[in-house]
């Protein structure tokens, strides 16, 4: 090959090997599964609508808590999971009355983990498919997001999504609870 044309060659192999290098290091994350759970960046804006749930806001939830039957809250917030326990690193705190099922809004759930949220709704709503559910975590958190759908597709069918959970709570000077998680099997 003739050394004018290995030299234009050289740049041209360079910015190629350049721009395939920041195409990968660009790239966007995969946020959902192919089931449709979102996946990564769980701390993000949240849509306004979740097929299969009533979105609710801090006075429809009042509202809720004074019907009959009374609605189930369901806190879905992360907590270290190691060796086999929970590890309370930092305090956390709930709306009063709900049951915290801790890392079951995750994207993806080993079968232990998906054994805890459905028989924990299962336990909690006696069985009962028709049982008002409220799942909420933070404002801005898929977490939540993935558990009503998690419900769904577990059958449940009177489902809430208080998309802007425990924040939204506490700007309302509102009351809280310390929280512990259901125990884990």
């Amino acid at each position: 090959m003739p050394r004018a044309r290995r030299r234009l060659l050289r740049p041209t192999l360079a910015a190629l090997s350049l721009s395939l290098w920041l195409g990968g290091a660009l790239a966007e994350p995969q946020l959902f599964s192919p089931d449709g759970y979102r996946i990564d960046l769980y701390r993000s804006p949240t849509p306004n609508q979740l097929q299969g749930a009533n979105l609710i806001d801090t006075p429809a939830l009042q509202i809720l808590l004074g019907q009959q039957p009374r609605p189930l809250l369901i806190d879905v917030y992360r907590r270290q999971w190691l060796q086999g326990r929970f590890i309370e690193d930092q305090p956390h705190d709930n709306l009063p009355g709900s049951h915290w099922l801790a890392n079951t809004g995750d994207g993806e759930l080993t079968p232990q983990w998906q054994d805890y949220f459905a028989g924990n709704l299962q336990k909690l709503t006696n069985g009962d498919p028709t049982q008002p559910l409220v799942f909420y975590c933070r404002a801005d958190c898929w977490l939540s997001w993935n558990a009503v759908k998690r419900a769904a597709s577990l059958g449940y069918k009177t489902l809430y999504w208080y998309r802007d959970g425990l924040d939204a709570w506490q700007a309302a000077n509102l009351p809280l609870a310390p929280a512990r998680p259901e125990p884990f099997p």
